[in-house]
């Protein structure tokens, strides 16, 4: 019992080391589906009527094959100053987001914080948002396909198999995408599809 728990101990410090992982999953929240579960009882200024934000990024997750994922690993690299990461609320809709997903995930990527910011904007600025997002003004109930749909038309070299969509409580909350180390689109690992929303339709929450 006692080698077989040194072994667990030893697999979970080596999966959690700054720099070793094999790909990417770009994480993008829908804000106002982040709002009613929890953004609101927070008073998340994202949140207030005429904020008007949509699909915002999450985070830029390293991720194993197969499945699984480092997190809060030892790094060499200092912490960002409450300055820098305030200089990333644009990008994370908040300087303590923007600190969040460096802690989290950011210390696993082996990269200085800067340049970890600067790398999932660049994610981002590779990925073409549909426009009609920009016009839910009422809630609706649309099939996860549809909504991934409508990122492929935008991104030809997209693929189903490279998307996640993700529900909570029969609402769209969050939709992933997998990525190369290089940002590449890639397919998903089959552990990460099975974390996709299954439900026919979800409610898609409104702009606010």
């Amino acid at each position: 019992m006692l080698i077989a728990a040194c072994l667990l101990i030893s697999t979970a410090a080596a999966q959690d080391r700054a720099g070793r992982f094999d790909h990417y999953l770009l994480a993008l929240s829908w804000i106002p589906a982040y709002c009613v579960f929890d953004g609101d009882q927070r008073a998340d200024p994202r949140c207030a009527q005429g904020a008007g934000l949509g699909w915002v990024v999450h985070g830029l997750w390293p991720q194993h094959e197969g499945g699984g994922w480092p997190e809060y690993c030892p790094t060499p690299e200092r912490s960002p100053t409450r300055r820098e990461t305030a200089g990333q609320a644009d990008l994370f809709g908040a300087a303590g987001s923007a600190w969040h997903q460096w802690n989290k995930h950011g210390r696993c990527t082996g990269l200085s914080a800067d340049d970890y910011y600067s790398l999932t904007r660049e994610a981002l600025s590779r990925l073409t948002l549909p426009e009609i997002f920009s016009a839910i003004h009422a809630p609706l109930r649309v099939a996860p396909g549809v909504v991934e749909a409508a990122f492929i038309e935008a991104n030809p070299e997209l693929t189903p198999d490279m998307i996640i969509t993700t529900c909570r409580d029969e609402s769209l909350v969050e939709l992933r995408l997998c990525l190369t180390r290089d940002l590449a689109p890639r397919p998903c690992d089959t552990a990460l599809l099975r974390r996709a929303c299954t439900l026919p339709a979800a409610r898609l929450e409104a702009l606010r």
